[in-house]
């Protein structure tokens, strides 16, 4: 896994335990926790996120999201790429909204494709988390289940297809 870089904005491979400390305010900001884990989610403890994060090593890439600010690389949320989910969080309120998400997921598209994926899959965007919906639409996903988690909460799953004959088959 390597660092992978565009301007001010890089994503770096995560360092256990280090990274932890990080990612704690992360994942105790309720806004958060509410679009990416579902409402009612109670704030993570360091336990917790550490055996979410080894999950995720064993599934995909995981990568720390940093910004640059006056020479300086800042991180702000985490991403992980992997076949069946690509979970992001831009964890620093001061970034959300600014289009950091999008570049983010087009670096990592092309890192699928580096990787010769023929699809990348999202396995879970709340209905009401329209900005994700919409970042991910317009970047060619599209819509492939609408279902409820075990708290009744719906959310939708999207699929972006790699390969250019599939795409031309439409294969899913």
């Amino acid at each position: 896994m390597k660092t992978i870089k565009d301007n001010d904005l890089r994503l770096r491979p995560i360092r256990l335990p280090g990274d932890l400390t990080i990612a704690l305010p992360w994942y105790q900001d309720e806004e958060v926790l509410y679009f990416s884990e579902g409402e009612g989610t109670p704030p993570y403890d360091l336990t917790t996120i550490e055996r979410m994060y080894n999950y995720l090593i064993k599934i995909g890439e995981v990568y720390i999201i940093e910004v640059n600010q006056r020479e300086n690389w800042i991180p702000i949320g985490d991403v992980t790429l992997s076949k069946d989910m690509l979970p992001i969080v831009i964890g620093h309120k001061k970034f959300r909204g600014k289009g950091i998400g999008k570049r983010v997921i087009q670096l990592l598209i092309e890192r699928a494709k580096e990787l010769n994926w023929k699809q990348i899959r999202v396995n879970k965007i709340y209905s009401y988390n329209v900005a994700s919906r919409k970042m991910f639409e317009g970047l060619g996903f599209n819509k492939t289940k609408m279902s409820f988690d075990d708290k009744g909460r719906k959310y939708n799953s999207f699929q972006l297809l790699l390969d250019w004959l599939c795409e031309m088959l439409h294969l899913k």
